[in-house]
């Protein structure tokens, strides 16, 4: 049977949840591809460092081993920051490397240069897992395109933030005391400034942005709030009011192709097709011309959702090639 063979870049959290699922369902994705996928090599930053065992892995620090093998057909990089990513990324597309990255913060400031260097050399760039961890609105809006034209996108980005708001409505706890909560169950990090300042919702917009409109607004352009000012009494006199804060990222374009939007805590009431969504679920509204308004809801992080979201893209990927293989 033929074999594909891929490569980590990265075994954080969700590089071992890459490499859980496609060793788990291996049986399964044999059966569905006809591949069998072959992990390869996974790049780290330490190799000293006690990790999961990946029995018959080839564990490397040195980028170019991978990048000189000229059996890997796919990379899924699941590293953290703007760099070495974006540098990694590139070589790997003009080395001829089909891409899959659930690397946020890189891909809304490099992403239009990556999909044009894809789309030159011919490989393809999968980023599902940039925006919304397992909520498909990436593969959604794509399938939209052809056919309908987006107007508005809204949405809750960053579940970090509304497990904070939940856990302040309901059990009545202050800010401080809610973000312990979602750093101790591992929903926020040790330094969770991005999530809280609204700087994460920020760039998933930006990406959805370029993908739905062609292109992003000025950055600087874009009023940016977060929910760390967001008091026990600011929710308690939402609450008492029979409203909700929920921190909502929204960009819309109008008819002479304007971009306007924003990021920032917001209070909804109960016909806000987002007042029920609660802990750490996304949900975005994508409103179009002729589907009217969508409305898809599901976990935004964590190692399954956010893994499981590549391995979608990867499938998409094998199925592209395979019809480019019998077509040509």
């Amino acid at each position: 049977m033929a074999s594909i063979k891929v490569a980590l870049l990265g075994f954080g959290t969700v590089g071992e949840g890459i490499y859980r699922i496609l060793n788990e369902r291996k049986e399964e994705i044999k059966q569905q591809t006809g591949y069998l996928i072959d992990i390869d090599s996974i790049l780290v930053r330490d190799t000293a460092k006690k990790r999961l065992a990946t029995p018959g892995i080839k564990i490397t620090d040195d980028i170019q081993e991978i990048l000189s093998n000229p059996d890997i057909d796919f990379i899924f990089e699941a590293i953290v920051g703007e760099e070495p990513a974006y540098t990694y990324l590139s070589d790997a597309i003009e080395k001829g490397f089909n891409v899959i990255t659930a690397n946020k913060k890189m891909f809304a400031k490099h992403g239009p240069a990556l999909y044009k260097h894809a789309e030159f050399r011919g490989v393809q760039l999968g980023y599902e897992a940039t925006t919304a961890g397992g909520v498909p609105i990436i593969r959604t809006v794509t399938n939209l395109l052809p056919t309908d034209r987006v107007r508005r996108i809204q949405g809750i980005l960053n579940g970090t933030s509304n497990f904070i708001l939940t856990k302040m409505r309901e059990e009545g706890i202050p800010f401080k005391a809610a973000l312990h909560e979602a750093q101790a169950l591992g929903y926020a990090e040790a330094d969770p400034t991005d999530d809280v300042s609204g700087k994460d919702a920020f760039r998933k917009l930006m990406i959805l942005s370029a993908l739905a409109f062609g292109k992003q607004p000025n950055w600087q352009d874009i009023q940016v709030a977060g929910i760390d000012r967001v008091t026990i009494e600011d929710v308690a006199g939402a609450f008492k009011g029979k409203l909700r804060y929920r921190h909502i990222a929204e960009i819309s374009i109008d008819e002479n192709g304007t971009l306007n939007g924003s990021v920032g805590p917001v209070l909804i009431g109960s016909a806000h097709p987002l007042y029920g969504v609660d802990g750490v679920d996304n949900a975005i509204i994508v409103e179009t011309d002729y589907l009217g308004i969508l409305t898809l809801v599901g976990p935004g992080a964590g190692m399954y959702p956010t893994a499981s979201a590549m391995v979608g893209d990867f499938f998409q990927m094998i199925g592209k090639r395979e019809r480019v293989l019998v077509n040509s």
